[in-house]
């Protein structure tokens, strides 16, 4: 198998999920996320960096395994055309695709940790916000491709156009709510100046994800948290919207 293969499958690919495929799929994924992550957390120290290339593939495997019945039951309700083997394979190649776009930037985010003024200076806070901010950037770009990727692979299967974009929308719903929660207890991914580097938080299990993004946007908007919320919704939502119709026009 090659890279080809998964940037670009055939109509079949999902067809056979067999042992061989499935392994070399979940590898790539693997590999890319843990060589992304280590350019993500070496800005704070080399060990941060190993600690967050073991944590983001473990943040995928934790996805999968713990919402893989609810998906396949969606698929199958939703009539996707896939059964639960087939959900999980889907899946797990788009997460690999985020893995090989991530894995592929590397070498720039290296120099961005490189050039980034160190956790020590006097501009660390600054740093360590724009280090964030750039990183969030960059992952949410490679999920809107690879969510675009699975769409196509869904549409080849599914009894409908609305039927794909119903079983997009309901796996994207749900291992979206579950994998805010994970990375929240598998904190810290980038490190904060000011804290110990450590693989997890000494209270990993107080609070959650989405209290604390609340919480930030009510401070950062002084109150306005709910508009702020909706108009980031709608901006990241237009490209997935614009590829769903075009794949319905075709």
């Amino acid at each position: 198998m090659t890279l080809r293969e998964l940037i670009q499958p055939d109509r079949r690919w999902l067809d056979r999920p067999d042992g061989k495929r499935v392994v070399w799929v979940a590898g790539a994924a693997a590999l890319g996320l843990a060589c992304y992550g280590f350019s993500v957390g070496i800005w704070r120290a080399p060990l941060m960096g190993f600690y967050v290339a073991v944590k983001l593939p473990l943040l995928v495997l934790l996805t999968l395994v713990c919402n893989g019945l609810l998906n396949g039951l969606l698929g199958i309700l939703l009539g996707s055309g896939l059964g639960f083997r087939q959900s999980l394979f889907a899946l797990l190649s788009a997460f690999a695709l985020v893995g090989v776009i991530l894995g592929s930037l590397v070498p720039v985010t290296l120099l961005l940790a490189w050039n980034a003024p160190p956790p020590d200076s006097a501009a660390a806070a600054t740093s360590h916000a724009s280090y964030l901010v750039c990183h969030t950037l960059l992952i949410a770009i490679a999920g809107i491709v690879a969510n675009i990727h699975l769409y196509r692979l869904l549409a080849v299967k599914a009894a409908s156009p609305a039927a794909a974009s119903a079983t997009l929308l309901a796996w994207l719903g749900g291992n979206g709510f579950l994998g805010a929660q994970f990375s929240w207890i598998l904190r810290p991914f980038f490190g904060s100046p000011g804290l110990h580097v450590q693989f997890l938080r000494e209270d990993p299990m107080r609070g959650n994800f989405y209290q604390t993004v609340w919480r930030s946007l009510e401070r950062i908007t002084d109150g306005n948290a709910l508009p702020c919320l909706i108009a980031i919704g709608l901006i990241a939502a237009v490209p997935v919207i614009n590829a769903l119709r075009q794949q319905h026009q075709k």
